[in-house]
């Protein structure tokens, strides 16, 4: 095997429990977003972009539809004989190693894939969060600096700081501090869980965390402040951008409608920097001459009779007559039927929402986020005629109610 500089790794495995019944069957990096896309399409198509063409995208918790969805690559460009997209998952290894315990034992699990293709930088990615970025400037400021580790990072507001890993830097962007999730942040430069390491750095660390038997074998809460403490070359690389973690429903729900709003820096429509997807076979969408559409988002294959406000409508969705959606996110294959009423919400696939059935409903008060929520309604749910759907309730994936 020919030697390649740069091998992306994408952990993809997490159970993503905060989604609810988005996530009940389906990986996290696999629950569709934005009518046309994946979560996953973001970190594969940087990749692209960026000219990194060997991905190992490590998977775990529910990854069949995850699996179908990469297939061989080639939307993404990697179906390639030398290098491409490669599904990893966990098996039983000489010494008796089997599912991943963390992030970092995943790619310790992983090394003698990385090093099939002998690479002096690992790109280490999350497969959760929607952002363009080019990762070879990156490296790029990796070199610049002869790091051994670089880590992407972005200002978030004060209050949010406790939730991320947080960085305090000099005035060259060295590192010299960081806390996982800080109850008391010094800094509100936070980690957006994107790395590049040297790679014979990266693998002398991971084998010293796997032979200790009290680590959480994690790079947030191990890896990283065991190389800072060791005193290696560590640099933020500032990002200057649109970047969500999508790891909520609130969150999943606002970067959805972040694509319609004119103030948001995220154009998906944007050539040079175009993100990939496996996009469904299906004719273009049908809009009645009864329907009302405003500021929305309508993919390929929608039947359209109903009203559609502030919302992103997925491929293959119908939405019948008198029907109404506002300000909601309906995944590939939902439906809409007469008279029903969707306002605030998220309806996940090949959902039914019967005649007269309502799910959400329209805030009062914005301001006072304990006065409203998004209300989810799980993947093949049946909502029956006439029934209501409280806000911030969840309706598991099959049921009916």
């Amino acid at each position: 095997m020919s030697k390649t500089e740069v091998v992306a790794m994408l952990l993809a495995g997490g159970q993503g429990s905060r989604l609810g019944v988005l996530t009940k069957s389906v990986a996290k990096p696999a629950v569709p977003y934005g009518g046309n896309y994946r979560i996953i399409d973001f970190p594969l198509s940087n990749c692209v972009n960026s000219g990194i063409y060997t991905v190992g995208v490590l998977t775990q918790y529910q990854p069949l539809v995850l699996n179908d969805y990469l297939g061989n690559g080639h939307p993404w460009d990697l179906d390639r004989l030398n290098g491409g997209v490669h599904i990893l998952s966990p098996y039983e290894a000489i010494g008796g190693a089997s599912w991943y315990k963390g992030t970092a034992n995943a790619i310790y699990q992983n090394i003698n894939f990385i090093e099939k293709y002998d690479p002096k930088y690992v790109v280490i990615l999350s497969g959760d969060h929607i952002y363009k970025m080019d990762y070879s400037k990156m490296i790029e400021f990796h070199k610049k600096n002869n790091a051994d580790c670089t880590i992407a990072v972005l200002e978030v507001p004060w209050e949010e700081a406790s939730r991320f890993g947080i960085l305090a830097t000099d005035d060259n962007d060295q590192i010299y501090e960081f806390a996982e999730k800080p109850a008391e942040p010094k800094s509100n430069k936070a980690s957006m869980g994107v790395y590049v390491f040297s790679w014979d750095k990266l693998r002398k660390y991971l084998c010293e965390d796997e032979a200790d038997e009290n680590s959480s074998n994690d790079f947030g809460k191990n890896i990283i402040p065991n190389m800072l403490a060791d005193g290696q070359r560590m640099f933020a690389y500032p990002f200057k951008g649109y970047w969500k973690d999508v790891g909520t429903i609130d969150s999943l729900w606002e970067a959805n409608l972040d694509i319609i709003n004119p103030n948001v820096d995220l154009d998906l429509s944007d050539t040079s920097w175009r993100i990939y997807s496996r996009t469904p076979d299906a004719p273009p969408h049908y809009i009645g001459k009864n329907a009302t559409i405003e500021n929305s988002s309508i993919s390929e294959g929608c039947d359209i009779d109903g009203t559609v406000e502030y919302s992103v409508v997925s491929s293959k969705v119908t939405v019948e007559e008198d029907a109404e959606v506002r300000f909601s996110v309906i995944m590939p294959g939902a439906t809409i039927k007469k008279g029903a009423k969707v306002y605030y919400s998220i309806v996940a696939e090949d959902a039914v929402i019967e005649e007269d059935a309502q799910v959400g409903a329209i805030p009062e008060n914005l301001e006072d986020p304990s006065t409203w929520g998004v209300a989810v309604v799980g993947s093949n749910a049946k909502i029956t005629k006439g029934k209501k759907v409280e806000p911030k309730d969840m309706i598991p994936s099959g049921e009916e109610v």
